[in-house]
């Protein structure tokens, strides 16, 4: 299921997301338009490495039917796909229906706090992953989970300062 990406594997060709069946256009998924990218951080101490099958096994224990993200980044910058894209995801209640979830390993101090501990090969991952979400969902906007859910500190960053789209 978990597979390591590049981002010219297929998992972005469309019509992926949505399915064929559903007879949507370019940029729409299940049950409508892919309006967020929203970004999350798996709330693991530096150091403490946790695998796309960890966070699979802790959303099962949860009761979810697979992993709740659609990717995850490894803190080498690998980008492992996840939940597949013509399903919806579960991870930011409330907006799963029209977004696609991206989680980064990591998120806290050696204290446990919430921190910024992306690598720079997770910022580089994670700026490409985006590009390439970019032009298969041209409306969507970046956000981070602590946006959208103020009790949240996920991602420890501002993405919506971050990846924000300049006029210029």
């Amino acid at each position: 299921m978990f597979e390591k990406l590049t981002l010219n594997d297929p998992v972005f060709n469309v019509p992926i997301y949505p399915l064929p069946s559903l007879g949507r256009g370019k940029g729409e998924g299940p049950v409508g338009p892919v309006r967020l990218l929203i970004i999350h951080c798996s709330a693991t101490l530096p150091g403490q490495r946790v695998s796309v099958q960890d966070i699979d096994r802790w959303h099962r224990q949860r009761g979810f039917d697979c992993i709740g993200y659609h990717f995850y980044i490894t803190v080498d910058g690998t980008i492992w796909t996840g939940r597949p894209l013509n399903r919806i995801g579960a991870h930011c209640k409330g907006y799963n229906t029209h977004s696609i979830g991206i989680c980064y390993e990591g998120g806290l101090d050696e204290e446990g706090r919430p921190c910024d501990t992306r690598t720079l090969l997770q910022k580089a991952a994670l700026v490409a992953l985006i590009n390439k979400l970019r032009e298969v969902y041209p409306t969507a906007d970046v956000v981070g989970h602590c946006d959208l859910d103020l009790s949240k500190a996920c991602p420890c960053f501002s993405a919506v300062g971050e990846y924000a789209i300049s006029d210029e």
